[in-house]
């Protein structure tokens, strides 16, 4: 079963993550300015990521990654073509960068570096940030940021708008509201039928990923904005684009004070 959101949230939300997360900004201060400025996504998302994804590149994971594939994509029939497809793409990845596909390591799934991606998000998303004409997510944090904030500008990601808005709701219907999956299914307005409200400002017009999170204080009722919805292309969960959103503005607040 799933960890309600107060369970959740603690696992990433650490003073540990956060102060190393303050010293990862302060150290790559002109990389993440210039991957903000080139792809419109503020610095915080971008560490918060790499902070959520491997504790700024502590757990990038042992495995190599052509042993990971492989064994998912020959003795695990679920996703056997996923995995099968991302094999390939590694193996063309390691020809592009001219690494050897025997000595790369990664999750027991494959994804790679300071980000986590998967061979195929790094061959369509991951940039050489630093211009030494290679693309190292995995020792070099230039690249990595660049990458990860490509990687949400390619998804959706709108420079200057919002992540979440928190919602009030009243009446009997507010649960029909909430959204089934990730993708935002209603618009504000037809929240709004339904006795949500917010203290932002938010056109009729704007679809909204509707969602409840269990909190320590009861349910907290949430909507999730384009940009949101560009972190969950990250990984498909509400709970874990809300970590991200909510170590960033933690991130922020911590530099603000020291």
């Amino acid at each position: 079963r799933v960890k309600p959101w107060k369970d959740y949230r603690p696992m990433f939300i650490t003073d540990a993550r956060i102060a190393r997360g303050v010293d990862f900004w302060r150290q790559h201060e002109a990389v993440l300015a210039r991957a903000e400025q080139e792809y419109g996504v503020p610095a915080q998302y971008v560490v918060a990521i790499i902070g959520v994804e491997t504790f700024f590149g502590r757990n990038t994971g042992n495995y190599r990654v052509i042993d990971a594939l492989t064994t998912l994509g020959f003795d695990y029939p679920p996703r056997a073509d996923f995995f099968r497809k991302e094999l390939r793409e590694y193996l063309l990845l390691a020809r592009d960068e001219q690494l050897d596909p025997l000595t790369l390591k990664g999750s027991y799934a494959g994804a790679m570096g300071l980000p986590q991606f998967m061979p195929s998000s790094f061959r369509n998303y991951a940039v050489d940030f630093d211009g030494d004409g290679h693309i190292n997510i995995w020792n070099n944090p230039d690249d990595a940021i660049g990458s990860v904030a490509s990687y949400f500008k390619r998804h959706g990601w709108v420079a200057g708008e919002g992540v979440v808005s928190r919602a009030q709701v009243n009446g009997a219907q507010a649960d029909q509201g909430l959204t089934t999956g990730i993708e935002p299914a209603k618009t504000f307005g037809q929240l709004r039928a339904l006795g949500w409200s917010s203290h932002d400002a938010l056109p009729d017009d704007l679809p909204v990923t509707a969602f409840r999170l269990e909190g320590d204080n009861g349910p907290e009722y949430w909507m999730g904005l384009k940009n949101f919805y560009a972190i969950t292309r990250y990984n498909r969960s509400v709970m874990y684009a809300m970590a991200v959103h909510q170590l960033a503005e933690q991130l922020v607040q911590a530099r603000g004070v020291n």
